[in-house]
């Protein structure tokens, strides 16, 4: 029988990434890292200079983060817990912006703290990879979760029917990144896994 299906984020969702990114940057890449909302072209510069880093720079910076030091990010609070009761209820996929290379590393760094999930990545917005993995799943419904309320507005153009959480669980960018619940495009904003668990477990059973 078909089961609903479960749409999660990783990078802040489940795993810290800008804090571990934040640490490296600074004690090991001389980089100054100071990050308002998701804007990485203002957020990095060189110690040394005070200058921006070019956007070839960053990109290397990030595809060298998550090449080397994945085992640095470790679990937003209550995310195993959570993401592990909602797959008693629902089948659960990961969908991350991340290189196609980096898709086994996800998994296995994933399945490291106590979640096993098939991992979808993508580059860019993520409506149209959700309705593919809708598509193939078919499910008796959806509920979508992430961080960044780009992909909650694209999911709401291309899939409306999906039920969408803004969930950021990384203090340091929460306050200052763009509200999709605010924007029309998200069900809801809950940034606690305490707090967004109830929440979604009533959308399953609705």
């Amino acid at each position: 029988m078909t089961r609903p299906l479960i749409i999660s984020d990783c990078d802040e969702v489940l795993l810290h990434m800008v804090a571990p990114f934040k640490e490296w940057l600074e004690t090991t890449q001389g980089v100054s890292f100071h990050l308002e909302g998701h804007n990485f072209a203002e957020a990095l510069r060189w110690q040394d200079s005070g200058e921006l880093l070019a956007p070839a720079d960053i990109w290397r910076m990030l595809r060298h983060f998550f090449d080397t030091e994945m085992d640095s990010q470790t679990p937003i609070a209550g995310a195993v817990e959570g993401i592990n009761t909602l797959a008693e209820k629902a089948e659960v996929v990961i969908l991350t912006n991340l290189t196609d290379q980096h898709r086994d590393a996800r998994a296995a760094q994933l399945a490291k703290v106590g979640i096993k999930a098939r991992v979808y990545t993508n580059q860019g917005p993520k409506g149209p990879a959700l309705k593919a993995i809708i598509d193939e799943y078919a499910p008796t419904k959806a509920l979508f979760i992430d961080d960044l309320a780009q992909h909650h507005a694209s999911v709401a153009e291309i899939t409306p029917h999906v039920t969408r959480l803004h969930l950021c669980g990384e203090p340091m960018i929460a306050h200052a990144i763009d509200c999709a619940h605010k924007a029309g495009h998200a069900h809801s904003r809950i940034d606690r896994w305490d707090e967004a668990l109830p929440w979604l477990l009533e959308r399953l059973e609705e």
